[in-house]
């Protein structure tokens, strides 16, 4: 077991099992088919992101070092909690870009019953550490216990 402290973005906790990018996350591509399609498991649709295409994402601790592509990103993540098609939470290895904190947040203030906590600034080791599986666990002060 181990602890990283970070900073919260949003506010909450939860326990889940992890899944990893070591690359920059396109929320777009990742988001998109299980969006429109209607992908219970909503996959990650994104096929440069070798971590991620395919594993789904709801209900998962999604860990990874930063959010990359297009400007629609933080209304994607908005519309997947609005949606109901989440992340248990976001844990960033680096700080969050300004677009997905601003979906985070929007959704932490307009998505009643939806909770995607979001804490950033884990770091470099964080990212090192964590693997597919593992389980996480987000204390509200942005204290972040991985177990294996």
């Amino acid at each position: 077991m181990k602890q990283f402290q970070g900073r919260v973005v949003t506010p909450g906790t939860v326990t889940a099992e992890a899944v990893v990018s070591t690359e920059g996350f396109n929320t777009l591509a990742s988001f998109q088919m299980a969006l429109q399609f209607g992908d219970k498991e909503v996959k990650c649709g994104d096929q440069n992101n070798k971590d991620l295409h395919g594993k789904p994402m709801i209900g998962k601790a999604l860990c990874l070092p930063q959010t990359i592509g297009s400007t629609t990103g933080g209304l994607v993540l908005y519309c997947a909690c609005a949606m109901e098609k989440n992340p248990a939470c976001m844990l960033f290895a680096n700080h969050i870009d300004s677009l997905a904190a601003a979906g985070a947040i929007l959704a932490d203030v307009w998505v009643d019953g939806v909770s995607m906590p979001v804490v950033d600034s884990l770091g470099d080791e964080f990212l090192a550490y964590v693997k597919d599986g593992m389980k996480i666990t987000v204390g509200e002060n942005g204290l972040v216990t991985v177990e294996d």
